[in-house]
């Protein structure tokens, strides 16, 4: 029941991130006015604006002038509302959960950004601080349970501690990422933190191994040279995701292969 609440609220979610992806970037309001077909101008109706659903009654064309709506609204929907179900899946009913969806919602919406123009907007990073540092605090609080502090206080020390390895990478190599990572690294340092000093480790680790693959394997594929600009919001995001998951049993390796040996 959970996962089938979480990814109907995904699909919701998924649906607001398709006005955010596009709006912020160029510094619009995400709330006023209301989607519009950008071909003929129309307002679309509540009707035609049901996540995936309205795309495929209206066979991906707008209502009143027939031009067509691109594939990547109703994929972002969809992505939204698995990823959601996936969270829901592995994090449980906890006090965890809601920061957990709401940095999958920042995800989603700063990874495709980052792709469109290669920038992490301030206005989505710099938000994230303090509904991230509360949502926190409600986790180490557990309302109706015992209270544990600190985690609370390594998330914080987390976060300066990414965001100040992050700006040790900019000043040592400004051509290499931009202050945009810096920022989004104090926000993924706070979360990572949160689970312990190993699982923050192998998430400031993860990105650069990630983003290094892929980058190899482009230059291989003759699709990018050794200059080539690749935005690293996406992999920062994957990391920190996939660090939680990874980074137990992967400690549990490496310490048994050192020390145990």
């Amino acid at each position: 029941m959970l996962v089938a609440v979480c990814a109907l609220l995904g699909l919701a979610i998924g649906s607001f991130l398709n006005v955010v992806v596009w709006r912020v970037p160029r510094g619009e309001s995400v709330v006023r006015p209301p989607s519009a077909c950008p071909a003929c101008g129309h307002e679309i109706r509540p009707r035609d604006n049901v996540p995936v659903v309205s795309w495929l009654l209206l066979r991906g064309r707008c209502r009143d002038c027939g031009a067509p709506i691109s594939r990547r609204y109703p994929l972002v929907e969809l992505t939204t509302a698995v990823l959601f179900g996936l969270v829901a899946a592995l994090v449980g009913l906890s006090w965890l959960l809601p920061v957990a969806l709401y940095l999958t919602a920042v995800a989603v919406a700063l990874a495709l950004i980052d792709v469109d123009v290669h920038r992490l907007p301030d206005a989505i990073v710099l938000p994230s601080y303090p509904v991230v540092a509360a949502l926190l605090a409600l986790a180490s609080l557990d309302p109706g349970g015992t209270a544990d502090w600190p985690p609370l206080l390594r998330a914080l020390l987390g976060g300066l501690a990414m965001g100040a390895a992050y700006l040790a990478l900019v000043l040592a190599n400004p051509a290499g990422m931009g202050l945009g990572d810096v920022k989004l690294a104090g926000v993924l340092g706070m979360f990572l933190g949160w689970f312990g000093w190993g699982t923050w480790a192998v998430g400031l680790f993860l990105p650069f191994l990630l983003g290094g693959v892929l980058g190899l394997a482009l230059i291989a594929l003759g699709r990018a040279g050794r200059k080539s600009a690749i935005p690293f919001g996406p992999w920062m995001l994957l990391g920190a995701a996939v660090a939680p998951v990874v980074a137990p049993p992967l400690l549990d390796w490496y310490l048994g292969v050192t020390v145990g040996a």
